[in-house]
Order: structure tokens, then sequence, then C-alpha cells
């Protein structure tokens, strides 16, 4: 067959995903050979993981794929499993993340959603003022390279400056804690309109090429669902842990779910769940509305054996905050919302601390 057929398999193999993620088989690199003659195709693939179905559905699609093709008459797959022992996931792991990439952060916390709309970044933005006003020291990671919400929640539109000696990066620092995101460095208006491989790239370089210097806590705002960005963060850097954002309505717990199963799979510590916009008193009666029902993460945590680090009332005044680059907690530091966002701020504090004294282990 042709170099031009046999590329054109290539690009069909990229449009196979590893199952509940963006990212394709062959830049896991799991495609370990391609042969192209008389119409029929040959397809190696090998990876090591625990996930049975998984791999047997990555050989379903791939083949799906290939027998879909134009000029394709017959495909043989053939799949190679190895099961990985917990000695050779830590030593997979350990070649991957490099420890040195943010040395001066003591503990990495990444804020996930299943879903977009759960208000994870005002939640992964007050929780970084609030550990910085119970006396830590915190920066805040906007990873979220397609929406970054950073700049506007704290209302910054300058472009961060260079250590040109260094080649540094400096954060922005406000409201005591210091701050990076894509969008500082992008047009407000721009699209990001970029593959897999370039938004790992970013945040390598956000990580790594920042001057974060000496931190209690980096809080990391990814972006919702379980995909790139996730996985970049979990394979780079050592994580403390996870809280996963969540609203008490189902279609938002099931999400959840999917984002703490995720988190599971690559053995990251679940440090808990925040349930957000849980309940809205009206300002004028001080009646308590149930707008997206009640209890729901509450419910979900016990279920799935992780912590409930506490509710966030649905207010006006939250969302207020995020647009007028004043976080609720700077506002209204005395207000219930601080106290809300206090509680979580402790109830993360003490899980991370919890978790730092349990081995970790990782694998994909």
């Amino acid at each position: 067959m042709s170099s031009e057929f046999e590329e054109k398999i290539w690009e069909v193999l990229r449009t196979v995903k590893f199952p509940g993620m963006s990212r394709d088989v062959v830049s896991f690199g799991f495609v370990k050979g391609v042969e192209a003659s008389a119409g029929t195709v040959k397809v190696d693939l090998q990876m090591a993981t625990e996930n049975q179905a998984a791999a047997r559905q990555i050989q379903e699609d791939v083949d799906r794929a290939l027998r879909a093709t134009d000029g394709v008459d017959e495909v043989v797959v053939n799949m190679r499993v190895a099961v990985p022992v917990k000695q050779e996931q830590a030593q997979q792991q350990a070649v991957m993340q490099d420890p040195n990439l943010i040395p001066g952060v003591a503990s990495v916390v990444a804020v996930a959603s299943g879903k977009g709309g759960v208000g994870k970044s005002t939640v992964a933005a007050n929780l970084a003022v609030r550990l910085a006003q119970l006396g830590h020291s915190v920066g805040l990671l906007d990873a979220d390279i397609y929406g970054p919400s950073v700049p506007i929640m704290f209302g910054i539109t300058e472009k961060p400056n260079i250590d040109g000696e260094r080649n540094r990066i400096l954060p922005f620092e406000k409201y005591g804690i210091k701050l990076m995101s894509l969008g500082f460095i992008l047009d407000t208006d721009t699209p990001v309109i970029w593959r897999g491989p370039m938004v790992m790239k970013a945040i390598e370089q956000m990580l790594g090429d920042v001057e974060w210097g000496e931190l209690d806590y980096l809080i990391v705002d990814l972006p919702p669902g379980t995909g790139d960005a996730q996985l970049t963060l979990t394979q780079r850097v050592p994580l403390s842990g996870a809280v996963v954002v969540t609203t008490p309505q189902d279609v938002a717990l099931i999400d959840a779910r999917k984002g703490l199963a995720m988190f599971n799979k690559v053995n990251v510590p679940v440090i808990g769940i925040i349930e957000n916009m849980s309940s809205f008193v009206c300002p004028h009666c001080g009646e308590s509305t149930d707008v997206f029902k009640q209890g729901g993460g509450e419910r979900t945590a016990e279920l799935l054996g992780t912590a409930f680090l506490g509710a966030i009332p649905l207010d006006p005044k939250i969302v207020e905050g995020g647009d007028s680059g004043v976080p609720i907690v700077v506002s209204e530091p005395e207000g219930g919302h601080a106290d809300a966002f206090r509680t979580v701020a402790e109830a993360v504090a003490r899980q991370v601390a919890k978790s730092a004294e349990q081995p970790k282990l990782s694998i994909f």
C-alpha cells in the first residue's frame, strides 16, 4: 500500500480516544505498529493497565474505525495488555513526574468537576484566598486552557512580567495569593483552538516556567470533564489530592462521580466533595429554597467513601464578586459566605494533611 494510505490509517487511529478521555490512542503510545497490504490492515496495540474493559473497548473501537475506512477490506487488531504490579506502577509514575518542576510547592490540590456550570472556578478562587486568609502561602493556577476565568475573577487585564535573567514568568499577586492563567497572556477574545499536545505543553509551562516560589498550597483550577489537562497534571506533578465540585442536582452528581472515578484510576487521592449552589436564602424574607435539590453532594460523598467538605450557598453576591474581580471572601470577609468557604478551606487543609501521611501510587 502507498505511504499516503498508511498515513490515512494513522489519521484514523488518531480519532480513537481512550474511553472517557479526549486523548487518542496514538498520542498515548498504545499503537506499536501498523501494516497495510492489499486491503488488509494489521494494527498492534499494547498498553499497561488494570482496566481490562477499557482495553477491550479500545480494541473494538480501533477495529470499527478501520473497517469504516475506504480501501480497507480486512482488519486484524492485536492487543497486548500487561497488568502492572504496584512497584512497577510507582516506578512508572516516578519517571513521568518531576518533583523539581515546582520544587517550592508543598501541596498541589486540583479543583475539578465532571461538568461545566457548577461554579468550580468560583470555588477554586475563593478557596485559594480563604486559605491565604488562614495564614497559608497560596498560589492559584488556572489550568482551564479553553475557558480561563481567573483574569476576570481577580480583575487583572495586564500581561505578566518576565524575569529576563532567569527566563521565568512572574505570577501576579493579589489578595494574598499568586496567580497565573493563560488568560493573562492571550487576548480576551482570542479563542484557543489547540490539540491535546499543545494543551499539555501549556500546562507544563505554567507549572515549571512560573516563579511560584515557596508555597504551602498550589490550587489548580482544572477544566470540566476528564481530559488532557487532568492527565497532564497527574502525570507531571505529585498531587496531594483533588477536590470535586458539584451541585445537588442529579445530572451534576452523575458527572461528579465520573470525575472522582478518573482520579481513582490514576491513584490520586480525592480529598472530598464540595456542594456548590446548595441553597438560596432570600435576602428579604430569609426563607431558604433548595433550587437544585438538597444534600446530593453529601449523599454522593457517603456513597463513594470520600469526605464531604462543605456546602456553598447560592447567592447573587458570590456571582457579583467574581464578575467584579473581588471574590466574596474579600468583599465580605465576615459574611456567611466567607464562613462557608472557611469551613471548606479548613476541611481541605485537614484532608491534605491526612493524605500526606499515606503512600501514593499512580498508574497509567
